[in-house]
C-alpha cells in the first residue's frame, strides 16, 4: 500500500478525534456493553420495543389481506413477527415463510427463533438455502432465502404452501426479491423493511396499508474525514489499528468492504501486524464475512472473541441489514461498494466498485448502534457523503434480465414482457434479455408473444445464469459434462485462488505446474483435477471455496440426472471443453486487433485481458469471457481461447452482420 504522509484517518475525523472521548477525565466517555446473557428469554422477548405494540398489530393483521411494516433497526421485528403470527393462529394451517435476501441471515434468524421457541432447529422452526434443507414435516415458520422461495414458486406458483410470506429486508430490492414481489402480489401477502421507499411500497401493492414500529436504536457518533482519501484500503487498515490501541477490548469493530478478494488481503495483513503490535495491546481475532463463505464459518461472526480479545469483522454489504452481531461498537465505512451495470446498447455487464448510496450509508452505521451507543468511521467527507444518490438503484434495474426472464417464463406469467415490477426495468432491457434468450435457444416468438422452448425449460432447471445452463446442456454433445460441470461450479462461487502481493513470485511459480495456453477455464480445470485438501496452502487455493465448488458441483450433477443428460469426461481432450464453452458463452466474445488491443465481438466496445489471467501476456485471436471488471479500463476475466469457426457455427445469425468477422473467418 502506498504510504501516505498525512496523519492517519482515525486522527483527522471531525467533530473530534474517538481517542480524545475515550480518555477518562473528559466527558461523552462510552460505557462498556451492557450483557444480557443471563436474562431468560421470555423476559428478553419482552423487552423489545415491538412488544408494546403485539396487541394492536395483531388486530390490523387479522383484518388485513397484505401490509407493510417498518420497523426501525432493533425493533424486533424480523423474529417476532413471525412467532406472534403463529401463536395467534394467523397463517398456522399452512406454513409462513420468511424471506431474507442472504442465506446466513436465514440461517441465524431460524436458529434464534429456534432458541426463544425452545424447539429443536428443523422441527417447528426450520430454514432452506442453497444446499441445505433444515424443515421437516413439523416446520411451520421456515426461513428462506428469497432465491429458494422463487426457485419453488416455479414447481408452484401460487405458493399453495404458505399461508403467510414474509418478505423480510424487501428495501434491498435483490433481483429475486423484486420477482418475488410481482409472485406474491397475486396471493396478497405480508411485507417487512426497515428503511423503504413506503409510498412506492405502497402504491405498487393496492395501497396496501403502512404500519410503523418503533426501534431500539442507541445514539451514534457519526465521524467524516477532513480529506478525500486516495486509498479506501490503506485508510480502514490504519483507521482498524487506531482504534484498535486506543479503545477497550470488549468493543468490537465492523468494517465494510466490497469484495471477497479485498477482505481476504486485508486480513491477512491485519493478522500480521497484529502480531508486532506493543505490549498492552490485546489479541484481535479478525473474522471475514462475504456471501461465498461455507455456513459454518459465516456462523463465526456470532461467537464472541475471547476474553481480553477484539473482535474485527471484515464484511460486505451482507452485514448491512438483517443480521445482528453482538458487541459492535465501531464501523468504518468504506462508502463502496461492488455492484453490476447492465448496458442494453452493448449488451454488456459490467462489476464495478462504487459509491453507496445514502440509505446504505445510514443502514451501515446502524449496526454500530444496535446494543448500545456506537461510532461509525466514514472515510469520505461529508461533502462527498452530501452528494450521494439517496436510494440505491434497485438491481432489476442494473442487471441482465436473460436470467430473470427465463424464471417468469417458467413460472407460467403469460406476458413476461409486460410483468409488473414494482420499479420497471428499462424497455431496451427487457427487449435486449429476450433477444439473448432467443439467441441461446430458450424462447421463440409466436404471433407478438414469447414462449419457452423445450431446451429453455431445461435451462430453468438450473439455478444458473442462462449461458452457463445452455452450455452443460450442450456438454454431452461433447463428451465433457464431467469438465464443464466442474468448470461451472468454479465459476459460481468467487475465486478459489488468492494472490498476496507480498509473494507474487512464489505465487507464478505454484500456478505454473496448472497454467494452459488454453486459458483461464483450463487452468481452473487442471488446478480441480490435482486438489487436495491438505496442499491449499502451498500452492494458493482457497481450500474453502473449493469445498463450497463441490457442494454446487453435486446439485449440478444432481439436475442433470434428473434431466437424464448423459455424464461423461473427455479426459486429457480439453479441445472439446473449449468447443462446448465456445457453443455456449458465444455472447461474450472478442477479437484481436491490429494494434494488439481487443474488441468486443458484436459491440466493439473496447475491452483488455485482465492482469490475473493466464493469457494476460499471450495475443490470442479469439476468446470468450465470463465478466467484465471496470476500473481504469474494461477488463475480462476468466478467459477461453476459442476458435472463429467454433463461434460462427455457435450463432451464424448473430455474427451474420458482423462483416469484418465474416471475413476473417473465410479467410482462415
Amino acid at each position: 500500500m502506498p504510504h501516505d504522509p498525512d496523519p492517519p484517518p482515525a486522527k483527522r475525523f471531525k467533530p473530534g478525534s474517538v481517542f480524545f472521548r475515550l480518555d477518562k477525565n473528559k466527558p461523552g466517555m462510552l460505557l462498556p456493553r451492557k450483557g444480557n446473557a443471563t436474562t431468560p428469554i421470555e423476559v428478553q422477548r419482552k423487552q423489545l420495543p415491538i412488544y408494546q405494540a403485539k396487541p394492536q398489530l395483531l388486530n390490523q393483521l387479522r383484518q388485513l389481506h397484505n401490509a407493510i411494516l417498518i420497523g426501525e433497526t432493533g425493533s424486533g421485528k424480523t423474529t417476532q413477527i413471525p412467532q406472534y403470527l403463529y401463536e395467534a393462529g394467523i397463517g398456522r394451517q399452512g406454513i409462513i415463510a420468511i424471506t431474507q435476501p442472504r442465506r446466513v441471515a436465514a440461517i441465524s434468524l431460524a436458529g434464534r427463533v429456534a432458541e426463544e421457541k425452545r424447539t429443536q432447529l428443523g422441527k417447528l422452526v426450520g430454514y432452506t438455502v442453497r444446499f441445505e434443507d433444515v424443515t421437516s414435516s413439523e416446520t411451520k415458520l421456515k426461513f428462506m432465502t428469497d432465491g429458494m422461495l422463487l426457485r419453488e414458486a416455479i414447481g408452484d406458483p401460487l405458493l399453495l404452501r404458505y399461508t403467510v410470506v414474509v418478505l423480510d429486508e424487501a428495501h434491498e430490492r435483490t433481483v429475486h426479491t423484486d420477482v418475488l414481489f410481482g409472485v406474491v402480489k397475486t396471493a396478497q401477502r405480508r411485507l417487512m423493511s426497515a428503511t423503504m421507499d413506503v409510498d412506492l411500497f405502497s402504491e405498487y401493492f393496492n395501497k396496501s396499508p403502512v404500519l410503523y414500529l418503533e426501534g431500539r436504536q442507541h445514539p451514534i457518533q457519526i465521524y467524516y474525514t477532513k480529506q478525500a482519501q486516495s486509498d479506501y484500503l490503506q485508510a480502514a487498515l490504519v483507521s482498524v489499528f487506531q482504534i484498535h490501541q486506543e479503545a477497550p477490548p470488549s468493543h468490537d469493530i465492523l468494517v465494510f468492504m466490497t469484495g471477497q478478494e479485498e477482505i481476504e488481503a486485508l486480513a491477512r495483513t491485519c493478522r500480521d501486524i497484529a502480531k508486532h503490535l506493543p505490549d498492552g495491546c490485546g489479541p484481535m481475532v479478525v473474522i471475514p464475512l462475504y456471501a461465498s463463505l461455507p455456513p459454518a464459518q459465516q456462523l463465526r461472526v456470532f461467537q464472541p472473541a475471547p476474553k481480553g480479545s477484539r473482535k474485527v469483522i471484515l464484511s460486505t454489504n451482507i452485514a448491512e441489514t438483517s443480521v445482528t452481531i453482538s458487541g459492535i461498537k465501531y464501523v468504518i465505512d468504506t462508502g463502496m461498494v461492488k455492484a453490476k451495470r447492465f448496458n442494453p446498447d452493448s449488451g454488456l455487464e459490467v462489476l464495478a466498485v462504487q459509491r453507496v448510496s445514502k440509505a446504505q450509508a445510514w443502514q451501515r452505521a446502524g449496526r454500530a448502534g444496535r446494543e448500545d451507543s456506537g461510532s461509525c468511521y466514514r472515510l469520505y467527507t461529508e461533502q462527498e457523503f452530501d452528494s450521494l444518490i439517496p436510494m440505491t438503484v434497485p438491481e432489476i434495474q442494473r442487471c441482465n434480465l436473460a436470467g430473470v426472464m427465463l424464471q417468469l417464463m417458467a413460472l407460467g406469467i403469460p406476458d413476461v414482457m409486460n410483468f409488473d415490477f414494482m420499479s420497471k426495468p428499462s424497455p431496451e432491457a427487457v427487449r435486449s434479455a429476450v433477444e439473448h434468450l432467443e439467441l441461446l435457444g430458450a424462447v421463440e416468438r409466436k404471433e407478438g408473444q414469447v414462449f419457452l422452448t423445450a431446451l429453455g425449460k431445461k435451462m430453468a432447471s438450473f439455478p444458473l445464469e442462462p449461458r452457463y445452463a445452455k452450455t452443460i446442456l450442450l456438454s454431452p454433445d461433447y463428451s465433457c459434462s464431467e469438465e464443464i460441470l466442474t468448470i461451472v461450479s468454479l465459476l459460481s462461487v468467487d475465486t478459489v485462488l488468492y494472490n498476496p502481493p507480498a509473494r507474487r513470485e512464489e505465487v507464478l511459480a505454484a500456478r505454473k505446474k496448472f497454467t494452459s495456453s488454453e486459458g483461464d477455464h483450463i487452468t481452473l480445470l487442471n488446478i480441480y483435477r490435482a486438489f487436495k485438501k491438505e496442499w491449499c496452502r502451498e500452492n494458493f487455493v482457497n481450500s474453502r471455496n473449493m469445498g463450497l465448488v463441490k457442494d454446487v458441483q453435486a446439485q449440478l450433477k444432481d439436475i442433470c440426472l434428473k434431466l437424464n443428460l448423459k455424464l461423461e469426461s473427455c479426459g486429457p481432450d480439453t479441445g472439446n471443453v473449449r468447443h462446448c464453452l465456445a457453443h455456449g458463452m458465444f455472447v461474450n466474445a472478442a477479437e484481436l486487433q491490429p494494434d494488439g488491443s481487443y474488441l468486443a465481438l458484436d459491440t466493439h466496445q473496447p475491452v483488455a485481458i485482465h492482469p490475473s489471467s493466464v493469457l494476460f501476456q499471450a495475443k490470442p485471436a479469439y476468446v470468450v469471457f465470463n465478466e467484465l471488471l471496470h476500473t481504469s479500463r474494461c477488463y475480462m476475466r476468466d478467459l477461453c481461447l476459442v476458435d472463429a469457426d467454433w463461434l460462427l457455427e455457435a450463432a451464424p445469425e448473430y455474427f451474420a452482420d458482423m462483416s469484418h468477422f465474416v471475413c476473417l473467418f473465410s479467410e482462415a
